[in-house]
Formats: structure tokens, C-alpha cells, sequence
């Protein structure tokens, strides 16, 4: 979702950039682990061997704590992805890591960590009017990764918030200039701009954007059961007229097929007594027949005929 300056999480992130991070390394408290064992066991050992001498056990325990402090707050480890920007007295010092590097305390800060893996942000724009004014929930997902982390950590207060709030930003530049038809069928159109204007604007400060992908489009209900009863009348308007066109393309077969009887009433009328025929043949069939044709092709006489046949036909093939 989209970062929001008055929750919880904000506010724990800008107390974190407040105070340094002391990133402890397991190796670093293992030595000061040691350092410790090390006081504890000479203390003893001299306080045993020396019990008038005070001094010497006080400069023992000292020394052995002082070095365990310096190593566990000088030696650092960064992970194969990350790198560290140390602070010199205020002032940019270099890039650390990954692997051990050493630190001085009180003179060096570890001023951040910088991750170089590929980052996921999701971001939103919610109740964002289109360019034909209809309101629109859109959600989508950024991915990025730091290229310059010096940049990174030198050019801006919190790269991570700054580039959900210029995604989010976008998004909402993206879908004003846009009607709704164009957002809901030219999502690629969308990621494309999305990811253009969104990397000109995170380049300075060290980042990429790899990709952008809107994962969904929430269009007010009313407006959704509109857009399903104009889909269902185009579809039916798209049956009619494929049915239309099928009539067409019947009517100019039998327009063809016309052409061949003209000068031909022999034929016309041997395929006449051929129609009436397979009508009569099937067993209860009723053929209504044109008197015109009736009168021309003497069809009467011919149903007559037929029917004088079939009654004189045996029963079994009557049957």
C-alpha cells in the first residue's frame, strides 16, 4: 500500500534514522566475548599471585575492556549485497563492503546500509479521477534497485519512502491524463509510461526502476453493472448481424442457383416433383405447395399419383 506519513511504521522509521546503526557483528561480539573471558580469568590470576598490588589487576581489567570495546564497535561485516557509507567526522568518508571492514569509533558513523538487491514496492492510487471523470482504485507494484549508493544515501533523506511516494505520485499523473477504456485494455501502455517517468525521477538519486506492473483496477460497482449490460448488447448485436450476413449469403445461393432454371422449365420442374417427392416419402409429412406451381407443373395430378401409390404399397413397407 501506499506510505502514509501518520502511521506507526513511519514513525518508527524516522526515530531509526535518528539514532546510528551500530550494525554488531556476530564476529565482533564473539572477540569481545573472548576479551571479557580473557579480563576475567588474568584478574584472577594476578589478584592471586599479587594480593597486595591493587594496580595491576585495575590496569589488567582496563586494557582488556578497552580493547573488546574498540573491536566490537571497529570491526563490522557486510552482507554480499550490502554496502555501508561511512561518515568521517560529518563528512563523506567511502563505501564499505561487502565482507569486514574496520571502523574508529566516535570519529567514523555508520551513516547507512545500503541494500543492492532487487526491491519490491506496492502502491496504490485510490478514489483517482480519469480523464473522463469516473473514480478508480488502481494498485500496482514497483521494482527497483539501488545502482549508486552513494547517491542513495547523500541525495535523499529516506530513498525508500521517497520512491513510494513518486510512484504513487505518478499513478495518479498517469490515470488524469488517461479514460477509463485506455486503462483497463492498455495496461502495458500504463506500466511503460509508469516506469519512464518514474525512473527520471528516482536516477538522482541512485536508483533504477526495472519494472512496473498494475495488478488491479476497482471501477465503482454501478458504473461495473453498466459496462456488463452494454457488453450484452453488443454481443447480441454482433449475433444479429452475423445472422443478417448468413441471410445474405443464403438469399444469393438461391439467387444463383436461380439462374440455372430461367430457359430450363423441364429442369425446374424435375426438381419440383424431386422436392415433393422426398416431403411425401417421410412418414406423416404435410407439404403445402403454391398453387401457382400447382397449376404449371401439374403437381396435382402428380401428389395423386403418390398418394394412390402409397396406399396400394403392402403393409409391411407402407410400414
Amino acid at each position: 500500500m501506499s506510505p502514509n506519513p501518520n502511521s506507526k511504521d513511519s514513525s518508527t522509521r524516522a526515530l531509526a534514522r535518528l539514532k546510528p546503526d551500530l550494525h554488531i557483528s556476530g564476529i565482533a561480539g564473539f572477540i569481545f566475548g573472548i576479551c571479557l573471558l580473557a579480563d576475567f580469568i588474568g584478574t584472577s590470576i594476578i589478584t592471586k599471585n599479587y594480593p597486595a598490588n591493587q594496580v595491576l589487576p585495575a590496569i589488567w581489567s582496563i586494557g582488556w575492556m578497552l580493547v573488546g570495546v574498540y573491536i566490537l564497535f571497529s570491526l563490522k561485516v557486510a552482507s554480499q549485497w550490502e554496502k555501508a557509507v561511512i561518515l568521517r567526522l560529518g563528512k563523506f568518508h567511502k563505501m564499505a563492503g561487502p565482507g569486514y571492514f574496520w571502523m574508529i569509533p566516535i570519529v567514523d558513523t555508520l551513516a547507512n546500509w545500503i541494500d543492492h538487491r532487487v526491491m519490491v514496492t506496492p502502491f496504490s492510487a485510490e478514489k483517482t479521477l480519469t480523464k473522463d471523470t469516473v473514480p478508480v482504485d488502481v494498485d500496482a507494484v514497483l521494482f527497483w534497485v539501488v545502482w549508486d549508493a552513494e547517491k542513495a544515501a547523500l541525495e535523499v533523506a529516506d530513498y525508500k519512502a521517497a520512491i513510494a511516494w513518486a510512484a504513487q505520485t505518478a499513478l495518479r499523473e498517469i490515470i488524469g491524463q488517461s479514460v477509463l477504456a485506455d486503462i483497463l485494455v492498455g495496461r502495458d501502455k500504463m506500466d511503460a509510461e509508469l516506469q519512464k517517468i518514474i525512473d527520471e525521477r528516482t536516477t538522482p538519486w541512485g536508483v533504477t526502476v526495472q519494472s512496473v506492473e498494475i495488478r488491479d483496477v476497482i471501477i465503482p460497482p454501478d458504473l461495473e453493472d453498466a459496462m456488463s449490460r452494454q457488453a450484452q448488447a453488443e454481443r447480441e448485436r454482433q449475433a444479429r448481424v452475423i445472422l443478417g450476413e448468413s441471410e445474405q449469403q443464403i438469399a444469393a445461393s438461391f439467387a444463383e442457383a436461380s439462374k440455372a432454371y430461367i430457359n430450363n422449365p423441364t429442369a425446374l420442374h424435375l426438381r419440383a416433383m424431386n422436392m415433393l417427392f422426398e416431403g411425401l416419402k417421410e412418414k406423416g409429412a404435410l407439404v403445402i405447395v403454391p398453387s401457382s406451381a400447382v397449376d404449371t407443373m401439374n403437381l396435382g395430378g402428380l401428389s395423386g399419383m403418390v398418394s394412390l401409390a402409397q396406399q396400394n404399397l403392402p403393409k409391411d413397407e407402407k410400414k
